[in-house]
């Protein structure tokens, strides 16, 4: 069973990284906030890259 990635919003800063690396998962939903909108929509080395590459480290593997 994959892993599901989790976005903690409350603290994105919108720099578009993760939609960059990893767009099959991750969106804007406005100006200065991502989303997930297809949480098994790639490979988790690809949601891990977006993970890495956040500035603000405010996405995750959910429990």
């Amino acid at each position: 069973m994959p892993r599901i990635p989790s976005l903690d919003q409350s603290t994105c800063i919108g720099c578009e990284t993760c939609t960059r690396i990893c767009p099959d998962v991750f969106h804007m939903v406005s100006e200065h906030l991502a989303g997930i909108h297809n949480p098994t929509g790639d490979t988790e080395e690809k949601i891990e890259d977006a993970m890495d590459n956040c500035p603000v480290a405010c996405i995750n593997w959910a429990d």
